[in-house]
């Protein structure tokens, strides 16, 4: 159990370095001390080690600034080793020199700290390293860009005239998917006239969709709490909301369907993370 939580707080502690600390370094550097010394006074500097070590091929399976090379599988196969973890190792019976002094109760009992290190590290994955993963599951699920004007969809002729102006103001508002945190698109010309270029690139199904990297995080987290409380009524009518919120912009979307689909395949990846999160402490706690 010990190792599941340390794998998913260090995977959670580097993404949140490498989105919001100005120097990465310092952030990674600081991130490493700090988790081994909390591996030494639980007496699990090894699982810690190892811990690290699987934040750090994270970090490099997992880019940032590009798609990930390998795609959704990183995120699988971190989700069998906490899974596997959880389920063959359980809890154990010495904590070390912190398992003197620990004592942390919930309405549901006494939490010991193994577990409390599983629910902190499940958390703090959530935050940003879901949207990580989610961003991998649309990549694969759209491999078109507004960049490619080769796979980009030919849009239909008009006996219109196209004012340039307006079109260059809808390509401009490409913005980040709230369902996902995804990043924004960015149009690149390609050659000729620019003006051309961006009337004839098609807008990104994710722009209009404003503060996913705020939305996302704590949609999770609400799921996760809301979950491990068992208020299911709660939870069943806060995604319904959500779906009821972001109709009216999907509704414009046409007959295309990108946004629903960009929608629907952020927003379900996003809550089976939650749910599986809630799931994998919900089964720690009862084991």
């Amino acid at each position: 159990m010990i190792v599941a939580g340390f794998i998913l707080l260090a995977v959670g502690a580097a993404d949140l370095v490498r989105q919001f600390a100005p120097r990465r370094w310092i952030g990674y550097l600081s991130v490493a001390v700090i988790l081994l010394l909390l591996g030494s006074v639980s007496d699990a500097l090894l699982p810690m080690v190892l811990a690290l070590l699987i934040g750090a091929l994270w970090v490099w399976c997992m880019p940032t600034e590009r798609a990930a090379p390998l795609g959704f599988w990183p995120a699988v196969l971190l989700a069998v080793v906490s899974v596997g973890a959880v389920v063959w190792l359980g809890a154990r019976s010495d904590v070390g020199l912190i398992g003197a002094t620990w004592q942390l109760r919930s309405p549901f009992g006494e939490v010991p700290f193994d577990l409390a290190m599983l629910a902190l590290g499940a958390g703090v994955f959530l935050l940003e390293s879901s949207n990580l993963v989610v961003r991998a599951a649309l990549d694969g699920e759209h491999t078109w860009r507004p960049t490619d004007p080769m796979s980009a969809p030919t849009p239909a002729p008009t006996s219109a005239p196209t004012t340039v102006g307006a079109e260059v103001a809808a390509a401009a508002d490409a913005g980040s998917d709230a369902a996902t945190g995804g990043d924004a698109a960015t149009d690149t010309a390609t050659g000729g006239d620019a003006a051309t270029d961006v009337a004839l690139a098609p807008r990104d199904p994710r722009s209009g969709f404003k503060g996913g990297r705020l939305i996302g995080p704590l949609e999770r987290i609400l799921v996760l709490i809301l979950t491990l409380a068992a208020a299911y009524p709660i939870l069943a009518a806060m995604l319904a909301a959500k779906g009821i919120v972001r109709f009216p912009e999907i509704s414009r979307d046409g007959e295309t369907g990108a946004r629903a689909e960009y929608f629907l395949v952020g927003s379900l990846v996003s809550w089976v993370i939650a749910l599986s999160a809630a799931f994998l402490v919900w089964w720690a706690a009862h084991s």
